[in-house]
């Protein structure tokens, strides 16, 4: 069997006894060899030193580094080194087989520079992550775009090597082809571009609350990408945006609301207006008496007396008097109230307004700030000041217009049959 297979060997032109294939064969297992060597002790002793190095530095950026293995694969190119320097010994003699191992280590280290040119970017963009800074401009496009150019790079140098052809003279092979790269990069292409307008005129920053509602997004902005932006809704959804819709579409950035420190309450309370009535002299005692528009009470009730008085008015006819009512008192009341309220923002836009009368009665719009900005407190803050402001409505002897229900119907029949 042996003496068979010995002959088909040689028959090939492969006879491992022959003293040229045999010296072949024993310069391969050598540089396997010394491969396996050069490997270990690139990543047994000179990482080892490494490890120790950054375990006692106190930055954070060498360990990053080390996370993304950025040492770890540049420790590979000792044994290409190796073998490189080697190779005109080993196969002394052998052209062929020495230009040949000499491709094969120019891929390799090729390869390993691919790896460790793309870990160091990712490296990198964690580092950066590490500074406030990174939340207005952020970089992920940037790093993305250039990690395709490194892959890109690498596939050319590759291919050059595989066809023994120049690198630029591929390059400039693709000048055909840029119709097609260009359709196949579109979106990488655009979003490049609409990530390097977003950074520059501070549009969107990863923290950001935006709603989109084109695309179903109000949330949070988790990540800005070279091609996607993730936004994180308040459901805990994830919605997903090219990055360039935010260029050419429109879309609301509440980041001026989280800037400014206040958030803004706009909500009406509407008034039946058959409540509305002026004041007789039993209400405005009764109205003296809230601490809160005592003070503006006694002041009005003067310049209404020296009104009447400054013009002679006929006090025999009420439309005549200038009197106070109810609905007035009732918005001073709110605007005192507001102003003695520790978590309304004094510094921002304050109004107390009257809207346009509807059918469904007179509505008392209150426009005011927050000075807390965070949702569960904002609407706490909003909760207690509406419940106060209804249940304290009847003391002015007004009525909030509501729509009848089936109950008030009901009540109704049940009063027609007992009459």
């Amino acid at each position: 069997m042996v003496r068979q297979l010995q002959e088909w060997l040689a028959s090939s032109g492969l006879d491992v006894f022959n003293s040229g294939v045999l010296a072949n064969l024993i310069a391969i297992c050598a540089l396997l060899v010394i491969s396996i060597v050069l490997n270990f002790v690139g990543r047994q002793l000179l990482l080892g030193i490494v490890y120790y190095v950054v375990s006692k530095s106190e930055t954070k950026w060498d360990d990053i580094f080390l996370k993304r293995k950025v040492f770890n694969n540049i420790s590979h190119y000792l044994p290409a080194l190796g073998i490189y320097l080697v190779l005109p010994i080993v196969f002394l003699g052998s052209p062929q087989l020495i230009d040949i191992a000499t491709n094969l280590v120019y891929i390799y280290i090729i390869f390993v520079s691919v790896l460790v040119l793309d870990s160091f970017l990712k490296a990198i963009q964690d580092v950066y992550q590490e500074f406030e800074v990174s939340k207005k401009v952020p970089i992920k496009g940037i790093v993305q775009v250039l990690q395709i150019v490194v892959y890109f790079v690498g596939i050319i140098f590759f291919i050059a090597l595989i066809l023994n052809k120049s690198p630029f003279y591929l390059l400039s092979g693709l000048g055909a082809l840029t119709a097609i790269l260009l359709l196949v990069f579109k979106d990488v292409i655009l979003g490049f571009v609409a990530g390097i307008q977003l950074a520059a005129n501070k549009m969107v920053m990863q923290g950001d609350w935006i709603e989109m509602p084109k695309y179903g997004a109000d949330g949070d902005v988790i990540d800005i990408a070279l091609t996607t932006v993730k936004i994180q809704n308040w459901d805990k959804t994830i919605t997903t945006i090219p990055t360039y819709a935010l260029i050419s579409d429109s879309f609301k950035n509440w980041r001026g609301m989280q800037d400014s420190g206040g958030r803004r309450i706009k909500r009406a309370i509407t008034i039946d207006m058959n409540s509305i009535k002026f004041c007789d002299e039993e209400m405005i005692e009764r109205f003296s008496k809230i601490r809160y528009i005592s003070d503006y009470v006694e002041q009005k009730k003067k310049e209404v007396a020296e009104y009447n008085s400054l013009n002679k008015v006929n006090t025999e006819m009420l439309v005549n008097r200038r009197r106070l009512t109810n609905v007035g008192t009732f918005r001073a009341y709110i605007v005192a109230y507001l102003k003695n309220h520790p978590k309304i923002h004094q510094n921002m836009t304050f109004l107390v307004r009257q809207l346009k009368p509807t059918e469904l009665g007179l509505p008392l719009e209150i426009y005011v700030f927050t000075n807390d900005i965070e949702w569960a407190n904002y609407e706490a803050i909003q909760a207690d000041i509406f419940d106060h402001l209804l249940a304290i409505l009847p003391e002015f002897d007004l009525r909030v217009f509501q729509n009848p229900s089936g109950q008030d119907f009901q009540r109704l029949n049940c009063k027609e049959k007992a009459d």
